[in-house]
């Protein structure tokens, strides 16, 4: 049985297209390229398989598709660049089903010139034919937020730059079945370097409030206040808010092609994030220190260990690094996750405590990594010794912020 839509990775990316797909009744096949983080609840998978979803058994099924996306995962490789393995692995396995007149659209994260100098040559050598005149070819950034409720695929507008012109107006065509607006780019490499652009401008702003966190540390200055204030400037600002270090599926990228350009201002945002885990730490044995005691034989609890609110993502979460420099420091490390049922650090299970409040009371120093709704931040400071406060949502002057 014949699908519209075949999507070849059901990660992060892959699969919230799926979801889209079969909730505008586009039938849709999913083809798994790896180990991939994206999963559904019971309830979910039913609902999709009933709306016309189903799991490819085989890769034969992607040659009966009229449009095929490869949204494969790019993590990054040894060298601290984007391995692309995934992207080719699943180019290879399409370019040998590759019918003509399929549309094919690359959205995993890489750099400008991938789709046309990486993805272009594998499908054409394999399948024998030629992108721009026997199928189209195009790039769509992802803009996957995971767990936000407020913007869904269908009211967040969609790029989409092609090898043609003709390339980009049968992406546009698939894509504004799925969205209410579809903007075309110039080509391709504009395209991509739209994904480009969107990541680093996240990292780099953050990088800027996480150094503005130690400064204001440093001058007594209540950083949130200050937040607070500057956002009702109605131009010119954007509200970013610091926290215990970036993590999350979005790699920065300093190389913006194959001449591996490096972008200044993203190298140094890196190296502003990567630090933030390590001044975490630091403030953590701080106050210890002050209060009398030291950070060996100390029983920190570590209060959600996810990267993002209300999730059970853990990937590049920051809670990692800062467990194990606590520990290195001697301290006895917990953690409580209403999302995580089992935590393991250096592959040693950390202990969960079930009894919250009971353990927030015991705990000699209490540090909240994430803010998950379910956590009563003024019930939590009262039963706290110590609250180090790595997101500024606790109530001002019931914690230690950032």
């Amino acid at each position: 049985m014949p699908s519209d839509l075949a999507v070849i990775g059901l990660g992060l990316h892959g699969l919230p297209l799926a979801k889209a797909a079969v909730a505008a009744g586009i039938p849709t096949l999913g083809y798994r390229t790896g180990p991939e983080a994206g999963s559904l609840s019971p309830a979910e998978l039913r609902r999709m398989l009933s709306g016309g979803f189903r799991h490819a058994t085989s890769p034969a099924e992607l040659g009966r598709v009229r449009t095929a996306v490869i949204c494969a995962q790019t993590p990054r490789g040894a060298d601290g660049g984007l391995d692309l393995s995934q992207v080719e692995g699943a180019a290879r396995t399409l370019a040998a089903r590759l019918r003509p007149h399929t549309t094919v659209i690359l959205e995993s994260p890489v750099p400008p010139g991938t789709t046309e100098n990486v993805l272009r040559p594998l499908l054409e050598e394999v399948s024998g034919l030629r992108a721009g005149r026997d199928f189209h070819l195009a790039y769509s950034p992802s803009r996957v937020d995971p767990g936000n409720r407020d913007f869904t695929p269908a009211n967040t507008p969609k790029v989409i730059g092609g090898l043609t012109p003709a390339c980009t107006e049968s992406a546009a065509a698939f894509y504004g079945r799925l969205t209410d607006k579809v903007v075309r780019a110039r080509g391709l490499r504009e395209a991509e370097t739209v994904q480009v652009l969107e990541t680093n401008f996240r990292h780099v702003n953050i990088a800027l409030v996480n150094e503005m966190a130690v400064l204001c540390h440093d001058l007594g200055v209540d950083l949130w206040d200050v937040i607070r204030c500057a956002e009702t400037k109605p131009f010119g600002f954007h509200a970013f808010r610091p926290g215990p270090g970036v993590g999350g599926h979005a790699v920065p990228q300093d190389l913006t092609g194959p001449a591996g350009r490096t972008l200044r201002m993203v190298e140094l945002a890196q190296q502003v994030n990567s630090q933030m885990p390590r001044y975490v730490v630091q403030r953590a044995a701080t106050l210890l220190n002050e209060h009398g005691k030291s950070a060996r034989g100390a029983r920190i609890l570590l209060l959600g260990v996810t990267y993002k609110p209300d999730l059970a993502d853990q990937q590049s979460t920051p809670a990692q690094e800062v467990a194990i420099r606590l520990m290195e420091l001697g301290a006895c490390v917990s953690y409580h996750d209403p999302h995580i049922p089992s935590w393991n650090v250096l592959d040693r299970p950390v202990p969960r405590a079930d009894a919250l409040y009971e353990a927030v009371a015991d705990a000699d120093l209490t540090i909240l990594l994430q803010q998950h709704r379910t956590y009563d931040l003024q019930g939590l400071s009262v039963k706290a010794q110590l609250l180090l406060d790595t997101r500024g949502a606790a109530p001002t002057g019931a914690a230690h912020r950032l």
